[in-house]
């Protein structure tokens, strides 16, 4: 039961705090603290079983498999899995919820109660969807987490956030319908070809369906994945919700909401439908390549910090879709690399962003200037993760976009070298970023005391510091946990479609 009871935690974490405001306005942030404390117990027998018993990894691709019935007559599951990808995707939401839970200590003083269930909820919702293996299951988790962070947007946002929260709730309800009528096409092809009811990951994938259908139905799941990704041409509700969220939504946003399409793509799209993932693939390379150039080049333009950085996040993650569909191990390592180390330097500079806004209450890059004279300690900070974003060598970033290069080269050469221009728009946009925010012009007061980082965001930027240092150094753990069955099932599929 240690998974549900994961689940469980933040769900019910967020209905106490929720009712605790009445009693104490400081105590919703005090009970999500402790949830997300709590979230970590069940995971601590599997840290031993990643760092000193490899053995198990290769015997069984699921560390833990739990299932229990829910709704019989459709023969519907409560099935949870955890193998080694939704382990690190796990373990990102849950330093990525604390990293939220910081920037909203002091910046949410109205309604705390509801925030945080929303927060908590939301948080519950993505890590259902990366442990749900009954297929009806993960499409409830991934409705579970669109209202809440509407909520979180709309309400807590800033000064159009009705619009981005609208935008944000159709675009993404929206491909949530397309998930769900792919997702009964498949169950309903499935019954007639074998006769067997099952909305089961493992029985779909060991009976994969036949003939025309495969192909409709995986590019409805496709792009149902590619709107929360997002990628071109679903992308533009991205870099609204992301100047008007809130800073602690931003956060969970950019670092897990986003990566569940990646994983929705690598866990679903190529072991369901391995050949019409070989006919879709030339086109999800060159859309992952226009996002990549389309989003730096949008992100150059920008003056808004939020923005900026929300254009940033299409184009690192044209390269995480790149990855899934080059068909090569080394590509799709670096994809899920991409997502952990994207994950962590994006939410660190939307954290910055927040901080720099809650200081001098603008984010206007030609506002801004010289912070470097007032804010050092913060300024070192926003220097490092701007040259974590170009993808500096020896961090985890660099590690992410070279091995994506590398495996989608092998296949898709031409491609792969427009991709690269990417690496150069990127250093072109984070160096704009570092020198107008930090150096340039001073165009802030100067006769204004204001206060550096503080112990609370000091510690919180540090540890990511570290984490991002310690992916770019020593990145096999990482890789060692990646399921080889699927990085196997990518491989043969290549080989399935260069056969025929």
């Amino acid at each position: 039961m240690s998974l549900f009871i994961l689940l469980l935690i933040p769900l019910l974490g967020g209905v106490l705090a929720w009712f605790s405001q009445r009693f104490d306005a400081n105590l919703p942030k005090r009970i999500t603290f402790i949830s997300l404390l709590m979230c970590w117990l069940p995971l601590i027998p599997l840290f031993h079983t990643m760092l000193f018993d490899g053995a198990s990894l290769k015997k069984s691709q699921w560390l833990i498999n739990e299932s229990f019935n829910w709704i019989s007559i459709f023969n519907i599951k409560a099935h949870l899995a955890l193998d080694g990808l939704s382990f690190l995707l796990i373990v990102l939401t849950l330093l990525m919820a604390l990293v939220a839970l910081s920037a909203a200590w002091h910046e949410i003083k109205q309604r705390t109660g509801f925030f945080y269930f929303n927060l908590l909820w939301t948080i519950a919702g993505v890590l259902g969807v990366f442990l749900a293996i009954d297929l009806f299951l993960f499409f409830v988790f991934w409705e579970v987490m669109l209202v809440p962070m509407y909520f979180l947007i709309s309400i807590w946002g800033h000064e159009n956030k009705h619009y981005a929260a609208i935008k944000f709730f159709i675009f993404t309800q929206a491909g949530g319908l397309l998930m769900l009528l792919s997702l009964c096409g498949l169950v309903g092809i499935h019954y007639q070809q074998t006769g067997v009811l099952t909305f089961d990951y493992i029985l779909l994938m060991q009976n994969p369906i036949t003939g025309d259908f495969p192909f409709w139905i995986a590019l409805g799941f496709t792009i149902s994945f590619l709107v929360k990704l997002p990628a071109l041409p679903f992308h533009s509700w991205l870099p609204d919700a992301h100047t008007q969220a809130p800073t602690a939504a931003s956060v969970i946003l950019a670092a897990v909401l986003l990566k569940t399409g990646g994983y929705g793509i690598i866990r679903f799209v190529l072991p369901l439908f391995p050949e019409a993932s070989i006919q879709l693939a030339p086109f999800m390379m060159l859309i992952g390549v226009i996002g990549i150039i389309y989003g730096a080049m949008m992100a150059f333009v920008q003056t808004d910090l939020k923005r900026l950085v929300a254009y940033s996040s299409v184009s690192h993650m044209g390269f995480v879709l790149l990855g899934c569909f080059a068909f090569n191990i080394y590509a799709l390592q670096g994809a899920v690399m991409q997502m952990l180390a994207h994950g962590i330097s994006t939410s660190a500079l939307f954290f910055l962003v927040g901080m720099i806004q809650h200081r001098y209450h603008t984010r206007d890059l030609n506002k801004l200037g010289g912070l470097w004279i007032n804010l050092p300690k913060l300024s070192a900070f926003g220097l490092f993760f701007g040259i974590a974003s170009l993808g500096m060598p020896g961090l985890g970033n660099f590690i992410a976009e070279f091995l994506i290069l590398v495996g989608s080269f092998e296949q898709y050469p031409i491609i792969t070298v427009f991709a690269t221009s990417g690496l150069i728009l990127a250093a072109v946009y984070s160096l704009l970023l570092i020198y107008k925010t930090f150096f340039g012009k001073v165009n802030s007061p100067q006769n204004i005391k204001i206060p550096d980082t503080n112990t609370k965001e000091w510690f919180t930027l540090i540890t990511m510091c570290f984490i991002l240092i310690y992916l770019g150094l020593h990145p096999q753990p990482i890789f060692d946990l990646v399921p080889i069955k699927l990085m196997n099932i990518a491989f043969v599929s290549f080989s399935m479609g260069v056969s025929l």
